[in-house]
């Protein structure tokens, strides 16, 4: 190919997918290849590009091949040989939870492939396209990374295959393996391999010791050891054991050195990294991203009309339920955006040509979290909670109302903008103590539908989610309904409940069930409880045994589930009322 055969594509916009790309940067190698099981859309809201962008800003030449023939080592070979090394990502999304619905039956379709095309990212991405690079250039350090990696880096179950399984890094055979939100741990390690140092102790990652490696291994202070991966495979509880250990050693400021053996060797997890700056997030989000799916797409990308108007302001999540895996990802430490950061970001995206007038959504892991923080910056770098809502609300969690309102109305003055909308869904319990601020955005930046996510509504079912209360719902779906008494509005709130988590049987679920049966509510959305990895939620499946040690009855067939999930999807719509 040549320039001239694409007259419409801006040859320097996106990192390089093809040969000619890297002749128009007058590119002879390329020092960084990254893989990734999405296709490659431009845009900060997707995590290989957003690494990408970072190595390339850094100084790094980078190059990307998105879903490539998982089957020929050659789909890699089309950039050359990295001179660094290959780093590897499923991409946006556990590869299996792409593939797979909660009932083991393969998804229709990937909102994350050209037309939503299934099929063109393999199940254990990670591991796959690792294995490839392999074969592709040997002796080039591989580099796991994404959600995938970051959520398997230790022993895990894997619900699709129903059987433990070690660190994604022990069957990839990578090099090391990058986890959580990973721009600056991304750098220093190909700064490292740039200068020939070796990749030992750095934050955010982790190493599968040698032989000899391991028995030299020494324990410190620092360091805490993990039920062994055998373990993890003998006994049902040690699962939970190793979760809770993880959680209490999540903190970046104080948490330890963990190390699990596997297989006769050590697995070593080094501490989390420290969050970047709110001024490095800003940077880091106003770098020249295009915004758009590759020019040699030829059919639309689900997931990009989704996000293609929407702005991230927000990074990290203060909730730690038991069913999320961002926590184990993002961390709990809340990092937000400046209001000037956001204002450019918009102005930016009003001058793309598909704007019309709306940004369908600021926010992050919800849309009411913007600018929390530490009171006390020092005791947060001292606690080993794992959630600053949950059982009850830090005292030193700052819920501050008042920036979140300012943003929205100083984005709503800037030209072209007519709606800003916030899509990212509201904590129930949040919303109760910002309560100005909820009826702003219930009275001027919900586009019609607003998503809450109440899970359950059993008491004991909510506590085992580490959720709220089972009122919450009702209070916030009263102040719902009176703003739309006020402002004449008809808008509509899309709940969000989750059918077999651990501990809920058909007994706890009936009161849902009575709850939607009552209000003749069909829902638009529901999930059948997936056990993802690393999370709370799938210690309890595993071990059948609440945090505590307390049992409880887990439903696990898929008949056995069948009951829960059918309450969720009745259509209750021409039903009488029950009074």
């Amino acid at each position: 190919m040549t320039g001239t055969e694409h007259p419409g594509a801006d040859l320097l916009a996106f990192l390089p997918m093809t040969r000619e790309e890297m002749t128009a940067r007058k590119w002879e190698e390329i020092d960084v290849l990254l893989v990734t099981g999405d296709a490659y859309v431009d845009h900060p809201s997707f995590g290989p590009p957003l690494i990408g962008r970072c190595l390339l800003d850094a100084g790094f030449r980078v190059g990307i091949i998105a879903q490539p023939d998982w089957k020929d080592p050659a789909s890699l070979q089309t950039l050359g040989r990295p001179r660094l090394g290959v780093g590897v990502a499923s991409g946006n999304m556990d590869s299996m939870v792409k593939l797979y619905t909660a009932g083991r039956r393969l998804r229709r379709e990937d909102l994350y492939s050209p037309g939503g095309k299934p099929g063109l990212c393999p199940p254990h991405a990670s591991v796959v396209y690792a294995q490839l690079a392999r074969r592709a250039f040997p002796g080039v350090p591989v580099i796991l990374g994404g959600v995938e990696a970051s959520l398997r880096r230790i022993a895990h179950y894997d619900y699709w295959q129903d059987k433990m399984r070690p660190s994604v890094l022990v069957d990839a055979k990578a090099d090391l393996l990058c986890y959580g939100m990973g721009e600056e741990t991304m750098v220093e390690i190909f700064e490292r391999l740039d200068a020939g140092k070796d990749l030992s102790g750095i934050r955010g990652t982790c190493r599968y010791l040698g032989g000899r490696e391991s028995a030299e291994f020494v324990f410190d202070e620092n360091t805490v050891e993990l039920p062994s991966f055998e373990e993890i495979v003998s006994d049902k509880g040690a699962i939970m054991r190793a979760t809770k250990i993880v959680e209490s050693e999540m903190n970046p400021w104080n948490g330890r050195r963990l190390v699990q053996k596997t297989n006769g060797r050590l697995l070593v997890v080094e501490p989390p990294r420290v969050p970047m700056s709110g001024e490095k997030f800003d940077r880091v989000s106003e770098l020249p991203f295009t915004g758009l799916p590759h020019w040699s797409y030829k059919e639309k990308i689900p997931a990009w009309e989704v996000i293609k108007d929407s702005i991230q302001i927000v990074r990290g999540c203060p909730g730690g339920c038991a069913f999320c895996g961002l926590v184990s990802h993002q961390g709990h430490h809340l990092v937000s955006r400046s209001p000037e950061s956001v204002e450019r970001s918009v102005r930016a995206l009003t001058g793309k040509p598909w704007f019309r007038g709306t940004v369908s959504d600021i926010g992050g892991a919800a849309g009411n979290i913007y600018a929390h923080h530490g009171a006390d910056p020092e005791k947060c770098k001292k606690c080993r909670r794992f959630s600053c809502l949950f059982p009850s609300f830090c005292p030193n969690y700052a819920v501050d109302e008042k920036p979140l309102i300012e943003l929205l109305d100083r984005l709503k003055k800037i030209p072209r903008v007519k709606n800003v909308f916030i899509n990212s869904g509201l904590r129930l319990d949040l919303a109760l103590r910002q309560k100005r601020q909820t009826e702003k955005i219930l009275r001027d930046h919900v586009s019609g539908q607003l998503s809450v996510a109440p899970e359950h509504l059993d008491a004991r079912v909510l506590t085992l989610m580490r959720k709220g209360r089972p009122g919450e719902f009702d209070e916030f779906r009263k102040i719902f309904d009176d703003v739309n008494r006020r402002t004449g509005k008809k808008q509509y709130m899309v709940p969000y409940f989750i059918s077999n988590f651990p501990g809920s049987t058909e007994k706890e679920m009936r009161a849902v069930d009575e709850y939607l049966e009552k209000s003749r509510w069909s829902l638009q959305q529901n999930q059948d409880f997936m056990p993802l990895a690393m999370t709370m939620g799938c210690a309890m499946y595993c071990s059948e045994t609440a945090p505590d040690g307390t049992p409880i009855q887990v439903s696990k067939g898929l008949a056995e589930r069948r009951a829960q999930r059918n309450m969720l999807r009745r259509d209750r719509s021409r039903r009488p009322p029950k009074k």
